[in-house]
């Protein structure tokens, strides 16, 4: 039986909403990074929201994995997304000069929805992948293009999600830009199960144990099995609030 968790710290809880054309790998990019097989048949994506929950250093941490392709038909449900989003991946593939495209107009649109809600100071926390690097053949972006295209400063990484190569950069990149651990990248933890990750989280009276068993256990990872997205009304007056406070509830939203 899965057990009651306290509340995660609002800085231990990150969304990553992932965003490009179809067919470009973002969801076997989601599944790498949640300890899975890469699989080779494309089926449209069906699951959209994904929890990987974290214990590292005796701390506990939620990383919320939003992949908003089905909202590319519905720009007010996608921008809510946006708008709700902490980290952003961009997938587009090296195959396809459209997807790059895609990409750059939605950096465009994160620009501008955020600008409404964030203070002008507040740097877009982005991460972009070219995708399908084993099909060199039929590449047709190259990697000049990419800083020319979408600047210089945006961290950009060649992945295989087929064979994995670049993808541990990737979720590097994204675990700095959220402040998360290192430990956060597959290579660094162990998945367990979801009961396994409880007992470490959750004392004799139900309350978390982060800060009195700090240092003890390997970095381990589980993937939340009940985790559901939230509700577009709970979205939605999670970013009413942030655009009227400025600052994050002090209870994680995404929990």
């Amino acid at each position: 039986r899965l057990l009651q968790m306290a509340p995660l710290e609002t800085e231990n809880c990150h969304r990553v909403v992932v965003l490009g054309a179809p067919r470009v790998g973002k969801t076997n990019i989601l599944r790498r990074f949640l300890g899975e097989e890469y699989e080779e048949h494309y089926e449209p994506t069906v699951e959209d929201f994904y929890r990987k929950l974290f214990y590292i250093g005796g701390e506990a941490y939620q990383v919320d994995l939003l992949d908003a392709a089905q909202e590319r038909g519905f720009p007010a449900k996608r921008r809510l997304s946006i708008l709700t989003g902490d980290i952003f991946l961009l997938v587009f593939s090296l195959d396809d000069r459209d997807s790059l495209n895609e990409v750059h107009k939605l950096q465009k649109e994160i620009k501008a929805a955020k600008a409404k809600v964030q203070k002008p100071t507040h740097p877009l926390r982005v991460v972009v992948c070219g995708n399908k690097a084993d099909l060199d053949a039929q590449r047709v972006v190259r990697g000049s293009e990419v800083g020319q295209l979408l600047g210089e400063d945006v961290p950009f990484f060649e992945t295989s999600a087929k064979d994995g190569t670049g993808l541990e950069a990737v979720y590097a990149a994204l675990a700095t830009l959220g402040g998360l651990p290192d430990e956060t990248t597959p290579s660094r933890h162990q998945i367990v199960s979801i009961l396994t990750y409880q007992t470490l989280c959750v004392g004799k009276r139900g309350r978390g144990t982060r800060r009195h068993s700090r240092g003890l256990g390997a970095p381990c990872a589980a993937v939340d099995p009940l985790a559901r997205r939230p509700s577009f009304s709970s979205d939605l007056r999670l970013v009413l609030g942030s655009s009227t406070k400025h600052k994050k509830p002090e209870v994680c939203p995404i929990q």
